[in-house]
């Protein structure tokens, strides 16, 4: 290696530390962090808790829902991304409203379970005709679009093994919540699901970081597209200053 060699061998280093530093950053955010944990986890934390002492479904919702709101709006006042926290009151708000209209505090837990289910079954399909949800997800977010598909086949592996680790991990959860829906009672089945809350997702973050952690770092096709729209503006001042070029003569 020569003396040249030595800053590029540097500059591709720091460049794939940047890729992994914004790769990981992307990930919390995509999925929400340990904030969006909260936001989705503490709610059903109260809904059981208050139904387990009271045995009031109105109590348990109305309380549950209450919390969602102020969760919701704590953000606002942060300046924080509300899309997070959307999900959860509309999630909080549907199931509060099905227990209450039905009388049955296990219908509090069905929208999310529903949700989480049709997401397994999105993750599997996806991999499975080839367009990973996990790299649909981050491509936009690390600036490499769809690129992965085409142009990394690295990281298009790594994106479908994240995939199918996510599928596969929240059809195991649907496959121990929905027994406990069916024949459990609303107390089993409510801490059962608070309990399944945070590990599994951990567990998929984890899983994909380590995924991505072995893949190829993502190609800017943003930096691309921005570098050849300089490019050929440079070319056309260059023709610009030149001139219009001088046709050669014509003899008869």
């Amino acid at each position: 290696m020569t003396s040249d060699d030595k800053p590029t061998t540097t500059e591709d280093h720091e460049t794939a530390a940047r890729s992994r530093a914004a790769a990981d950053t992307a990930l919390l955010e995509a999925f929400g962090g340990v904030r969006g944990m909260v936001d989705t986890t503490v709610p059903g934390l109260v809904f059981v808790l208050l139904y387990t002492i009271k045995r009031d479904i109105h109590l348990a919702a109305i309380a549950a829902l209450g919390l969602t709101v102020l969760l919701a709006l704590a953000r606002l006042a942060r300046k924080e991304t509300l899309k997070h926290a959307f999900s959860g009151v509309f999630g909080v708000a549907f199931g509060a409203i099905f227990a209450m209209m039905s009388g049955d505090a296990k219908n509090f837990y069905l929208p999310g379970m529903l949700y989480t289910l049709g997401l397994a079954v999105a993750y599997v399909l996806s991999a499975i005709f080839r367009y990973p949800l996990i790299g649909v997800l981050l491509g936009p977010m690390l600036k490499e679009n769809l690129s992965w598909r085409t142009r990394n086949p690295g990281r298009f592996r790594a994106y479908t093994k994240a995939t199918w680790a996510w599928g596969l991990i929240l059809l195991a959860k649907s496959a121990i919540l929905f027994p406990l829906y069916w024949w459990g009672d609303a107390t089993q089945l409510g801490w059962v699901k608070v309990a399944l809350g945070i590990p599994p997702f951990l567990l998929c973050v984890y899983l994909t970081w380590i995924f991505l952690a072995k893949a190829p770092p993502p190609i800017d096709v943003i930096a691309e597209m921005e570098a050849e729209e300089k490019a050929e503006r440079e070319r056309e001042r260059a023709r610009a200053e030149r001139g219009p070029v001088a046709e050669p003569p014509r003899f008869p």
